[in-house]
């Protein structure tokens, strides 16, 4: 059985959000909760670098340079790379620092965190989820969407625009540029979409 190939299993493809849906999704964000601009700069960081979950809530205060507008993050394997972040994000957590976390009582050991949870201590994959569907919910948005549809959202929006795919490569910290070749396959299906629904001769049918 050594010498017998195993099936090879299709690659699904992840679910993605419109540029418009990921503006609502933003804005859907209640920024009169106990954690709402923490919340909102979180969502736009997700956004606008690409992170995993896993790297959103390890993110320090010290790996961040808003100056330059890039952060230090340290991905799968202990891998180190350097993001771009936008300046929606730099602006929320501009944000976020002013109103809500230069005036907490941090716990020991936890100072160094960017994002913390309103007991000062940083946060769980679990909370960063629960705000996701949250805020999700009541934008009215029915797709299945986790913090990785965030991360999933932002390559393919770059690929559609044209954005290099070794940058994409190398800003979502991919080992293999093949890992990242799914969204050129995803701009593909939504090419083929636009002609099933706007070709003459095969729009409604």
């Amino acid at each position: 059985m050594e010498f017998i190939d195993t099936p090879r299993i299709g690659r699904t493809l992840p679910d993605v959000l419109t540029a418009e849906e990921m503006i609502r999704v933003l804005e859907c964000v209640d920024l009169s909760a106990p954690g709402g601009t923490r919340d909102r700069a979180m969502l736009e960081l997700l956004y606008s670098s690409g992170l995993r979950v896993s790297e959103l809530i390890e993110v320090r205060i010290s790996s961040l340079s808003a100056r330059e507008g890039f952060l230090r993050v340290i991905g799968k394997g202990n891998k180190e790379r350097i993001v771009p972040v936008g300046r929606e994000a730099l602006k929320w957590i501009g944000y976020y620092l002013e109103q809500l976390r230069n005036h907490q009582s941090i716990q020991a050991g936890e100072e160094d965190f960017l994002f913390l949870n309103l007991k000062g201590r940083h946060l769980s994959r679990m909370s960063v989820f629960n705000m996701i569907r949250q805020a999700v919910y009541t934008a009215g948005i029915t797709k299945h969407v986790s913090p990785h549809t965030f991360r999933h959202s932002f390559a393919t929006h770059l690929v559609e625009a044209g954005a290099d795919l070794r940058a994409v490569q190398e800003m979502l910290g991919h080992a293999s540029i093949t890992t990242t070749e799914i969204y050129t396959h995803l701009d593909r299906q939504r090419l083929r979409d636009e002609l099933l629904s706007f070709h003459p001769r095969y729009a409604n049918k």
